[in-house]
């Protein structure tokens, strides 16, 4: 997906309750680029525009992967800090 595409999928599947502003989608994308978690390459989009697309890479799905695991732990342990509260 090119970044717009990405801010508007995040958006619609979290049925509102996310937002990500394009000034930060931007770095982080250059950041997970350099990193080598997301291949970009030069496309038209749908409006006949030129964007980048961008693609989640085996090493990136791997790191997703990771963060998922993070982010479960991390949640079962606030989960259960509020159950005492």
């Amino acid at each position: 997906m090119h970044g717009y595409a990405i801010t508007a999928h995040i958006q619609s599947v979290s049925r509102d309750l996310l937002r990500v502003e394009e000034g930060s989608l931007y770095p982080a994308l250059h950041r997970m680029e350099q990193e080598g978690w997301v291949k970009a390459e030069w496309d038209i989009t749908e409006k006949n525009r030129d964007a980048r697309f961008y693609a989640l890479t085996p090493q990136g799905r791997k790191q997703l992967a990771h963060e998922e695991e993070s982010w479960s732990r991390l949640t079962e342990g606030v989960r259960r800090v509020l159950r005492y509260v």
